[in-house]
C-alpha cells in the first residue's frame, strides 16, 4: 500500500517515539527525509542519525535527545507540526517565513536550494514550502 504522505508520517513516528521515551526511532530513507534528519540533528533536536541498508529503500534511524527535569526524562523535540500537506500546499515568500514560537523553534522549508531551515532562507534570502515546524 502506498503512502500519500511519508513526510507527516516521519513526524508522526517521531512525536511518538518521544512521547514514549524511547532513544532511537526508525523510518524509511528518502532523500528529503535525510534532508531533514541532518537539520533537525544541525539544530540539536537530535543526537544524530545513521542510515541502515535493509530492503531496496533502507532506513533511517534516529537517536533522540533528552533532558533532565525535576528528576525524569524530558524529550528536546518538545512539539513537532506538519504544516504543508498534499491536500493544501503552504508556501512562504522570502519576506514572510513564519517564525517558529517567536524564534524558540524552527520552520523546515523546502527549497530550489534544498531543504533549509526558516532562519537559513531568510539569510539567504529564498522562500518555499513551509513542510513542518519544530520547537
Amino acid at each position: 500500500m502506498s503512502m500519500t504522505d511519508p513526510i507527516a508520517d516521519m513526524l508522526t513516528r517521531i512525536r511518538n517515539a518521544t512521547q514514549a521515551g524511547h532513544r532511537r526511532v526508525s523510518i524509511p530513507a528518502s532523500n528529503q527525509k535525510r534532508a531533514m534528519a541532518k537539520l533537525l540533528q544541525e539544530q540539536g533536536y537530535i543526537e544524530k542519525f545513521e542510515e541502515v541498508e535493509e530492503g531496496a529503500q533502507g532506513s533511517l534511524r534516529l537517536f533522540l535527545k533528552y533532558y533532565n527535569r525535576e528528576g525524569r526524562s524530558v524529550g528536546v523535540i518538545e512539539g513537532i507540526r506538519r504544516v504543508s500537506r498534499p491536500g493544501r500546499r503552504i508556501f512562504a515568500g522570502k519576506d514572510n517565513i513564519p517564525k517558529v514560537c517567536g524564534g524558540y523553534g524552527i520552520s523546515i522549508l523546502s527549497t530550489n536550494q534544498g531543504i533549509l531551515t526558516g532562519h537559513q532562507c531568510r539569510m539567504r534570502g529564498v522562500g518555499g514550502e513551509v513542510l513542518c515546524e519544530v520547537w
